[in-house]
Formats: C-alpha cells, structure tokens, sequence
C-alpha cells in the first residue's frame, strides 16, 4: 500500500466534497473548478499535506483566496478520515495534519508487507527492454560503462519494483567498421611478433605475455620499431590477444592472406572478449536476459528488408548510386546515407533493424536505452527512422550519460602511458568494493557530470554514503540482538500510536514515501533517486537513535513500539539495497566502536555547519 497517495487521494476527496456542499448551498458558483496541487510541504511545521485549491479558485470564486479557504475549511469534515486537523496560513494556504493512526499504519504496513514492501503497480505489467553498457567488443569495459552498467541494472531493478516486467539486453557490435579495425589491429601486431625483433622480444619476456604487451605497447610510438597507423586499435589487450595466439599457432598466419589472417584472428579473439564482458559484468552483479548480436542482423538481411522498405514507402531515395533517408521531412536539418554507393550499409542501418526488432517483432512496448552523451545526434535519426517504417518512436527511450572523472589524492586517475591500460571496469573493482561502486554510480542524475573519488569509496566513515547506509542497517542488527540478549527481545505487535516525537513521525513519514518514491524512479528513469533515499533514511534513523533511546523507553509499550520502527526501518534499508543488489551486512567489521564514532564525529560536523 502507497500510504502517501492514498493520504493525498483521501485529502482531495475531502476538499471535492466540501465543495461541492459550498456550491450546494449557493456560496460558491457551480462552474467548473480549476487544477489544483496537494503536495506534500518541506517544512513540516506547515502540515503534512497542502493544497492550494483556494489560491488558483481565486478568478472562479471572485474573492480572495483566504476567503474561499476559509469557506472550504468550514465544510470539511475530518470526521473518521486519517486527517486530524486543517489550518489556514497566509493569504491562503491550506495545511492539513494527519493523524496518529495514518502513522501507526504505516509502520504496520511496512511489517506487514516485509520484502515486499515498496512495490506497486504502476507499471501495469507493461514490458520493458532496457538495453545499457553494450561495449564494443572489441576491448575491455572502460569506466563509462561501470557507470551504464550501474544506472542501467538499477533502472531495470526499479522498473521491476514499479511494476514492469523489465528485461536486460546487451546489444553486441560484432558486426561492421568496428571488427574490420579489430582484425587489421590483431593482424599487425601478430605480424610484428613474427618479425626478428618481435621475436626477441617474445623470448626476452617467455614467461609473462602481460609484461610482453607492456614492452611491445612502449615500442609502437612514432617512428619506432613497432610504429602502428592511427586507424587501429592501440590497447596492449590487442597485443595480448595477438601473443596468445602466436604461443597457441607460432607461425600459422604467416603466409596466409590478409583476409584469412585477420579473420581467424577475429575468430579466436572476439569470442574471449565476449566471454569476458560476460564474465565481468557478472561480477559486477550484472545479469543480462540475453544477449543480441549485431551479426545476426545482417546474417537475417534485416538491413536490405529496411531499407527496402524505407524505399517501397517513399521515405528514402536513390541519388548517386546511394540510397538516403528523407530526414528532413522529420525535422532533421538533412537527410543521410543508408546505403553507401558501393553497396555497403552504414552504420545506423543495423541499429534501426534492432530497434524495429526490440518494438515490432518483439513487441516490447517500450524500449530504454542508457547511452553516452557523445549520442545525442544519433537519437534524433533513429526515431525519425522508426517513425519511417511507422513505429512509434515515443516507444524508445534514450538516458544520454555524461563521463565519469575518476579521482585519487585530489588529482584526476589518467591513462598509464606505459602500459596503454586505463581504468576499466575490472581495474576498477579491483581497487573499490562493487557495493561503492554500484552506489556511487547511481549518486547523481545520469544527464549530470560525475566525479567518482576512489579515496573516499573506500573510506570507512559517514562520509561514504554508501557505507553510511549499511551502517544504519547494521546498527539497527546490533540494537536488536543486544535487546533480545538482554530479556528485552521485541514482540510481533505493539501500539504504533505511542510514536509522537519529532523524530519518530519523520521517520515514519519517510518509510511511507518508499512507494512513491520507487514510481517517481521509474516514471523519471533515474534510480539515484533510489540512493538519495537510503541515505535520508539512514539520516534520519540516526537521528531518532540519537534522540529517542530504544533500550531505556519510559515503558515497556514504547520499548516494543520504537523496537518496531527500527525493525520496519531495517526492512525498508534491505530492501532499497536488494534492489540495487548492494550487500546489507549485519555488522561493519571488528571495530565497531570506532565506526560509530566516525559516524557521530561526522554527524556533528554537518550539524555545527
């Protein structure tokens, strides 16, 4: 149950009805009323709810707003609703209060509903397809796509929640310019292996095919030994590959054709980098429903049935041999190349096949892809495409993501020079729990530039949010261990009418918004609003810890109460967690003391800022 809309549709029904006695009697005009908002207000002394129903009625009544609120508020019957009181402010706000029971249900409710708490369904069993990372393959994943990953396996975990049926694809380039540069770069470096000095070098470095890529990467600058052309792919994995062969097949491809070299190349590395990705991402906690391959595209001559039918449609034309697409007659600034004149597609001609796949042959009804900013022009031409070949391009979706600045010491991590490796995905998780990894990713929009600080994913302190949050759940783990240790074990039920203070309604207030904010998620495609969550709950649990003590209530019935709340807290902490499938240990480590020491010192500071 979504205590916060359910409050908010019950406050409107409250307001309708009072107005339409005023009409009623003849004190305001029956004619049709304006839109009005019932929000929910950032300063709580203002009330939980407020409308302002008699500010915009202002034109329709004929009066001021404070009138026509007061006339409202002398027709409301609060009456055996979940309201206790309405108060008029300013020229006119109206701010209601709800009462102890609303808030003694919502804990319940949370209880009640355990590992399922939070979900709703909103999505209406609608499919979903979202499709992120799909890292070329042809090298490894670079820290662009550790963040997709993140945002994109959280978006679809939040959907779920939301109550889509959302799947994971991972669309695989192995098709097209790319595998072309992939082969040539292979071929290369496998023919300056077989070269005198490659040879040396393959001896020089027997026992380490790692330390021979690094040496071989040093020599291939300009004008040395082994110089390499600028349309190639220059990583020292390429050589890893190339040496790995040759140790496998020494001088196999020599004398073979270009064609027939670069290909059995292509064929023994690609598969690995496949596996790879897979393998990655799994440990990244990344599993895809399926994986689809370019190749598969142009294997079905889905590229020519496209474009063919672009032709038979009228929405593309022949000129110079080549075949283009009439963009301009969908608001694009010029139209562009299908086919090229010697008869090769380009590259947006598979992706519209995929994409007519995901909406026409599949019949998702909504296709989400997580995207690099670098997109934003190749959007634009894929819908107007779609729309072309008569699909609804509001079906497609696209997060642009702008690029991560990873951080160490202040200074911004670069490319190692030295070894041709940057920080990729597995470099990453080397150096950073995934747990910091999956949560910082998702700290911000994904449209927002992000600064990732390696020293501060790591630290164990409040100032690691994600640490932050896990503490609150471990916390809360300790309170009730100790609690049943000490013949004070929490019962099944108590009166949730007992939690008046401050502290304890924020509390609550915020466990009820979960719902809501898991649809807020999923209609805004932005699961930081997931983190931003957990970290206000973990703020404000240790709020309440700090103000209102468990282990010494008054009584007894406020002991079991407030034991309660913390167990409904604890469940609403996993569950947020499970959902972007972050760990939720019950203890932080041996020194726990220390811990919470760091968490209060941080605590403080924040306060006294």
């Amino acid at each position: 149950m979504d205590h916060i809309k359910f409050a908010s549709e019950q406050l409107r029904a409250l307001i309708m009805d009072a107005l339409g006695k005023l009409i009623a009697e003849g004190s305001a005009p029956a004619e049709p009323l304006p839109t009005f908002a019932i929000e929910i207000p950032a300063d709580k002394s203002h009330g939980d709810f407020a409308a302002n129903i008699a500010m915009v009625s202002a034109r329709t009544f004929k009066m001021p707003p404070r009138k026509i609120a007061e006339l409202i508020s002398s027709k409301l019957d609060l009456s055996g609703s979940i309201f206790d009181k309405c108060e008029i402010a300013g020229p006119g706000f109206m701010n209601f209060f709800l009462g102890r029971k609303w808030f003694a249900d919502a804990v319940a409710n949370v209880l009640d509903e355990g590992e399922n708490y939070g979900r709703t369904d909103f999505g209406q069993g609608k499919r979903v397809l979202v499709e992120f990372v799909s890292a070329n393959p042809t090298g490894p994943m670079h820290i662009g796509n550790a963040r997709g990953g993140a945002i994109g396996d959280c978006l679809a975990s939040v959907l779920d929640w939301a109550g889509y049926k959302a799947e994971r694809e991972f669309y695989v380039n192995d098709a097209g310019n790319q595998i072309e540069k992939f082969g040539k770069s292979l071929s290369l470096r496998y023919m300056q292996l077989c070269s005198e000095k490659g040879q040396q070098m393959i001896y020089d470095h027997r026992n380490s095919t790692e330390e021979l890529a690094a040496a071989i990467f040093a020599e291939s600058g300009e004008g040395q030994t082994f110089e390499m052309p600028e349309d190639v792919y220059l990583g020292a994995d390429i050589i890893e590959h190339a040496a790995n062969y040759y140790h496998d097949h020494i001088f196999e491809l020599q004398d073979v054709s270009e064609e027939e070299r670069r290909k059995a190349l292509v064929d023994y590395a690609l598969p690995l980098n496949i596996a790879g990705l897979e393998r990655d991402l799994k440990k990244y906690r990344i599993v895809y429903d399926n994986w689809f391959r370019e190749s598969t595209v142009h294997e079905k001559n889905e590229t020519k049935l496209i474009v063919d039918k672009l032709l038979e449609a009228g929405k593309a034309y022949e000129q110079d041999g080549a075949v283009w697409f009439k963009a301009v007659d969908y608001g694009l600034d010029k139209d562009f190349v299908l086919r090229r004149s010697n008869g090769l597609y380009t590259y947006i001609v598979p992706d519209i096949a995929y994409h007519y796949d995901k909406l026409v042959t599949r019949n998702f009804d909504k296709a989400i892809n997580v995207l690099g900013a670098d997109h934003h022009g190749y959007v634009p031409r894929l819908k107007a495409a779609l729309s072309a070949l008569g699909v609804d391009a509001d079906k497609l979706d696209v997060i642009l993501m702008q690029m991560v600045r990873l951080v160490r010491n202040g200074e911004t991590v670069k490319l190692s020079k030295r070894s041709g490796k940057a920080i990729t995905l597995v470099t990453l998780l080397e150096e950073i729990p995934i747990d910091a990894a999956r949560f910082y990713f998702n700290l911000r929009e994904a449209n927002s530039q992000f600064e990732f600080d390696l020293d501060l994913a790591v630290e164990q302190s409040s100032k690691n949010p994600v640490f932050y949050v896990q503490y609150a759940h471990a916390r809360i783990c300790s309170l009730l261990t100790n609690l049943a240790a000490e013949g004070k074990a929490v019962p099944d039920t108590a009166d949730f009418t007992l939690l008046s203070d401050p502290h304890e309604t924020e509390l609550i207030r915020h466990l009820a918004s979960f719902p809501h904010e898991i649809e807020q998620a999923a209609k805004n495609y932005d699961p930081s609003i997931m983190t931003r969550y957990a970290v206000e709950l973990a703020t404000l649990f240790h709020r309440f810890y700090d103000s209102c003590s468990v282990k010494n209530a008054e009584t007894p019935e406020l002991l079991a109460a407030r034991g309660l709340l913390c167990t409904a807290v604890r469940q609403v902490l996993r569950n947020v967690l499970d959902m972007l499938k972050i760990q939720h240990p019950d203890k932080m480590g041996e020194n726990e003391n220390q811990t919470e020491k760091n968490v209060k010192y941080q605590q403080n500071k924040d306060k006294n800022s």
